[in-house]
């Protein structure tokens, strides 16, 4: 990535234009008056300011009825969620009320457009897939909400809606601020309808793109569910810090597949090495790619959310993309602990292979549906739980799948395929059962595949402490390519070394202790 150019606008003149004189002057007289967060004013305390790091008394004279009187009147009206804005601006003031519902205390934020901030995740942005953005307080999360609705409703032409609870994103006012560019905002007069605007702005604007921030109700999540369903690009921010403790939110886990528990039999329990009741993920998630924010210049980016979950539940590490945006301005990807894999292309027969082999460990495959249900493909892959993607960019696709009358036909996407030596699949009918079948076969899964992935994780576990315990290299069972892969992933959780060997249908992994070089 190229380097970045970030512009700020903060209109903090007009936020000063509301505070009573004294504060205003004090405020004036502040060196890193740009790295302002907040202005805290409380009835018979001094008025405070808070910065990115660290706060300071503004200055002795204590806030008095008069200072907060003051403020109020300048300001918009206060909605029933106690806050207020300064019009066509993004700053805003919350207040606190006493027993009798009189203001006593006042947090006056500042808002700032800060253009080219998604620059970080802008391929992640465009890409036409459910993002929802994590994060603590203060990362930006809001500051990069406007800069999406800008980026694609100014950009890339597209119909992009805002729901706005308590005008967050787009300032106060009926006229939004020009930091959301072409972009409509629906206004959501308490957060208590923020759902029902929501599902509003699918049935009535036909928009492409919507965007919410701050999902924290189990209403809201299921109407980000409906959203997600109609085929509406969704862009959102969710209560939480991290993909884990949100998955473990009772109230908004849905969002990303959910968890349910599954009892065993007492001979399964044991057969697996685990208890009776193990969690395991509940449906597709509504969001594709999720996003922590872990401060204003670091994303971890989970770009396959399903499958994150899974590994998660399995008590993996699902190994976030790291980026960072250095002091120069450039965008830095930390790169992964993970094995070189090639993918072996099956050449073209006259009636395509049902198989691919060399199946690529480490990575996603990608398909590419030609009249194939994508509804389908989508239950069969959440169902054997395999790195498989469907893509709509042929150019990105590992393989091809269609109905096998569309392929005697020879159409221009199956020649353009075949062109460019990607493998097509084909099976007999658009049917769920035939589109599960070829994903079984795809991965060299039989009906029994999740027994064998089970077996397969305990063999490991057990390998690698055998491993740790004699210094000796352990061979393990021939597996599919998707258990080797967590195969894998266990050996270097010991940190031990491992490689696959042999030709499939017998390939298979080999754990060596560290001491040994894998040539050896």
């Amino acid at each position: 990535m190229g380097e970045q150019f970030q512009g700020v606008v903060d209109n903090l003149d007009k936020l000063f234009e509301v505070l009573p004189p004294h504060i205003r002057k004090a405020l004036e007289e502040q060196e890193n008056i740009d790295d302002l967060i907040e202005i805290v004013m409380d009835l018979g305390r001094p008025p405070e300011i808070r910065f990115s790091k660290g706060f300071a008394m503004l200055s002795e004279r204590v806030v008095e009825r008069e200072d907060i009187d003051y403020v109020v009147q300048r300001v918009g009206m206060f909605t029933r969620d106690n806050r207020a804005g300064i019009e066509r601006t993004l700053h805003r003031i919350s207040c606190i009320r006493n027993r009798l519902g009189d203001i006593v205390g006042l947090t006056l934020r500042v808002g700032r457009a800060v253009y080219g901030t998604i620059d970080i995740i802008r391929d992640v942005i465009i890409s036409g897939k459910n993002i929802l953005l994590l994060g603590p307080p203060g990362v930006g999360k809001t500051t990069k909400l406007r800069e999406v609705a800008r980026v694609l409703s100014d950009e890339f032409q597209k119909r992009v809606i805002v729901v706005d609870t308590s005008n967050e994103i787009a300032g106060d006012g009926d006229i939004p601020h020009p930091a959301i560019g072409r972009a409509r905002r629906m206004q959501v007069s308490s957060p208590e309808r923020q759902h029902d605007v929501m599902i509003e702005a699918v049935e009535n604007h036909m928009p492409e793109v919507i965007i919410v921030d701050e999902i924290g109700r189990e209403e809201e999540a299921r109407a980000a569910r409906t959203i997600a369903e109609r085929g509406v690009q969704l862009i959102a921010t969710a209560h939480g810090t991290t993909l884990e403790n949100l998955l473990f939110n009772p109230t908004l886990s849905d969002l990303v597949g959910g968890i349910q528990s599954v009892i065993l039999s007492d001979e399964e329990a044991r057969r697996r090495g685990t208890q009776k009741a193990i969690l395991e993920r509940k449906a597709v998630p509504t969001f594709d790619i999720v996003v922590e924010l872990r401060d204003r210049d670091t994303v971890a980016i989970y770009h396959d959310t399903a499958q994150a979950v899974d590994l998660l539940l399995r008590g993996y590490d699902p190994e976030p993309e790291i980026r960072r945006r250095t002091k120069e301005g450039t965008v830095q990807i930390a790169e992964h602990r993970r094995r070189k894999e090639e993918f072996v292309v099956v050449p073209r027969e006259e009636e395509p292979s049902r198989k691919v082999l060399g199946m690529p460990e480490g990575r996603m495959l990608r398909v590419y549906l030609f009249a194939i249900s994508k509804n389908y493909m989508q239950r069969a892959i959440a169902q054997a739980k395999v790195p498989l993607e469907i893509v709509d960019d042929l150019n990105r696709a590992d393989l091809v799948l269609t109905l096998k009358s569309r392929y005697r036909k020879r159409g221009s996407k199956i020649r353009e395929a075949e062109n460019r030596g990607i493998p097509v699949h084909v099976v007999r009918s658009n049917t769920y059962n035939q589109i599960q079948k070829f994903v079984h076969d795809l991965f060299g899964y039989s009906e029994a595949s999740p027994e064998s992935e089970e077996s397969g994780l305990l063999e490991a576990e057990r390998a690698a402490r055998q491993v740790l315990k004699l210094g000796e290299p352990v061979e393990l069972s021939p597996r599919n390519a998707f258990v080797r892969r967590l195969q894998h992933k266990i050996a270097e959780r010991y940190n031990l070394f491992s490689q696959s060997i042999g030709e499939e249908p017998f390939r298979r992994v080999v754990i060596y202790p560290r001491s040994l070089s894998k040539d050896e």
